[in-house]
């Protein structure tokens, strides 16, 4: 190959890895955003969860019938239904930031891996640039 052809492949592989690192710079943005989305998700569930705890204890601490019927907050029939509506309530938006988080990271893993590819056939196009030139030089000096 001639010295400009690898000159310009060269050029043309820097720019894709400039390009790639941009995009997983990217990638790992959104995946830390989706990562935080499924925290923010969680701890507002939580907090229902939290909230449903607390009205179903002061029903049990506060209604003679409830503490004289059940050993615990928790055995009131309407308890357990609360707890799993909200759980229902919060599951597919996981679902959903869990499949994106997923594919986010499948993504980063085939841009590195293509980053690195471009990297290593870059430092063979660097051998033979060199030696082109080398040779070229010896030329011109004869």
């Amino acid at each position: 190959m001639s010295s400009a052809v690898l000159l310009l492949t060269l050029q043309s592989h820097k720019l894709r890895e400039n390009s790639l690192s941009l995009r997983i710079g990217e990638l790992q943005s959104q995946k830390l955003l989706a990562t935080y989305s499924q925290g923010d998700v969680r701890a507002i569930k939580a907090q229902e969860e939290q909230e449903v705890r607390d009205l179903y204890k002061s029903l049990y601490n506060d209604d003679e019938e409830y503490s004289g019927k059940y050993s615990d907050y928790t055995e009131i029939p309407d308890f357990q239904e609360e707890m799993d509506r909200i759980a229902a309530k919060y599951q597919d938006e996981l679902d959903a930031l869990n499949a994106w988080e997923t594919q986010l990271e499948a993504e980063i893993t085939t841009s590195s891996a293509q980053l690195e590819e471009l990297k290593a056939y870059d430092e063979s196009y660097k051998g033979w640039l060199t030696n082109n030139i080398n040779n070229e030089y010896k030329l011109t000096l004869s």
